[in-house]
Order: C-alpha cells, then structure tokens, then sequence
C-alpha cells in the first residue's frame, strides 16, 4: 500500500470522530463536513514526518478550523445552528444516517446551550468535556495557557449545567485582589505586586500582546512583578468573559485584555490577549467605583 492510500485510509478511520467533534462545536452538520474537508486538504499538503499521533493531530486541526470558523460567524453576527427548537428534530429522526456524529447523543438542549459559549469557552469545553484532551493540547489551539483553558472549560461548564457564574463573593474577593494588583504596578510597588501574586505565577501574552509591549512570556513572582512595575496606568479592573480580568485601553481603543488565574488570594497567572480576532470575542465590562 503506497503512502497516499495509507493515509486515506488512515483519515477515514478517524473521520466520525473529527465529524463528531466538529458538529459538537459547530452545531451544523454541514459546517462539520466542510471542517473535516478541509482538515483532509491541510493533511495532505503537511509535513507529517514530525507527527506520533495522528488522530490527535487530526483532532487539533478540526479545532482550529472550527475555532476559525466560530469566530468569523461571530464576527457576521450568523449563529447556523440547524438544530434549533424547530423543525431539525423530525430532520435528523428521518435522517440517521446523516450524521454518524451525532448517533452517540449529544442532545438538541446541549446544542441550543453551547450557541451561547464564546468561540474559545465552546472549543476549551467540547475538547475537554467531550473528548478528555489534557489542557495543555487545548491551550496551543485557542492560543491561551493551560490555566486559561481550563478557566474557560469550567465557565462553560457552569452555563451548561445552568448553575450561577462565579459566586459574588469570589468576585468580589479576585476583584479587590486585581485592583490591589493595579495600585501596586502604577506605584512601582514591587513588594505590593509580589504580595498578591503566587509564588510560581505565570505571565504569558500572546503573539500581538508580546510585539505590542515588547513583552516575553515569565515565570515566578518577582519576574512577573518586575515587568508591571511602574505600569497599568490606562489598565481597568473588568469583568472579563464573567471572571475578573483587566483591560487596557489606549487612544481609547481597547488593546489588551489580561485574563486573570486565581489560586485562593493570589494570580496564579496572568494572560495577556491583544490579538484583534480574539478580542473581538471577549464579553467585559468596566467595574467602576
């Protein structure tokens, strides 16, 4: 068997699976199909010499195609979901066959509650609730750490099972603690911002965050500490994606979202998003007074 039909193969035996990952993050079963297409065409133009597992590889394509797509349907403001209360019901009843994806039961409600996820909370929750990947692998396709992914996961798990976000008291205790954090980097307090981070904080911005302050991802208190000394004069203490964060605003523009891990009364760690498409996805609001 040549190496063209191994891998035919080879992406056939893993197709349901990709297809049930895609239509559990898309809820189309034709935006599915289209992502597992184009996961085939990406597989085939790649270099494959470096790759141990391929199905785990397949998995991270198909999520990033459908994190693509998510993101570009957010921003035409299109929620394609051909499962809605109506008339998809009786489709896939007559239809079985259709969608092998969706033969292991995923659930119309589920779908209907997943529309309501940010692309990146919609992707951190189907791979690792629905298909066990560690955080780490998830943190590399949505661009965030993998204590970032893991906060996503669990938000979206509380909206799932319709529990309550946050408690209030938990946001009002992070929310004293970043603003703490703010008043200590604007008086170049090293001792203030060390007292309120853990001592293996993690600071780590993104491709466009790291051009824009010329920034490089840290590790431990005092480096984490040593680079917001003297800073985060525009920086405001928000609600970010329902969890404590800071934005940053410049010439009036949002540029940087710093998206906040919590580990009891310190940040654990500090993630610093400035990229344009990932923004735009994020939900905040200014907590004044």
């Amino acid at each position: 068997m040549n190496e063209k039909n191994w891998l035919a193969d080879e992406f056939e035996a893993n197709r349901t699976h990709l297809r049930a990952v895609a239509f559990r993050m898309l809820g189309s079963r034709t935006e599915a199909e289209d992502a597992v297409q184009e996961a085939w065409l990406r597989l085939t133009r790649s270099d494959r010499s470096g790759v141990d597992n391929l199905s785990g590889w397949l998995t991270t394509v198909v999520a990033r195609i459908c994190l693509d797509m998510l993101r570009s349907r957010k921003t035409r403001r299109e929620e394609p979901l051909e499962l809605p209360a109506h008339g998809a019901i009786a489709d896939i009843a007559s239809n079985p066959e259709r969608e092998a994806a969706f033969a292991d039961s995923i659930g119309i409600a589920l779908l209907v509650v997943l529309q309501t996820l940010s692309p990146a909370e919609r992707v951190a929750f189907v791979l690792h609730d629905m298909f066990d990947l560690p955080f780490e692998d998830i943190a590399a396709v949505i661009g965030r750490s993998a204590a970032a992914a893991r906060q996503l996961a669990s938000r979206a798990r509380r909206r799932v099972s319709g529990q309550s976000e946050t408690p209030e008291v938990d946001l009002a205790r992070r929310r004293s603690i970043a603003e703490a954090f703010l008043i200590a980097s604007r008086n170049s307090d090293l001792e203030g911002l060390i007292a309120v981070l853990a001592p293996d904080a993690v600071f780590r911005p993104d491709a466009a965050a790291a051009r824009l302050g010329n920034v490089v991802p840290l590790h431990g208190a005092e480096a984490v500490a040593e680079s917001f000394k003297g800073k985060a004069r525009s920086a405001k203490v928000a609600l970010v994606d329902g969890e404590i964060g800071v934005v940053v605003f410049i010439e009036g523009q949002l540029r940087i979202v710093l998206a906040l891990g919590f580990d009891g009364d310190r940040i654990s760690t500090v993630d610093a998003i400035a990229d344009p498409d990932q923004l735009g996805e994020i939900g905040y609001s200014i907590l004044e007074g």
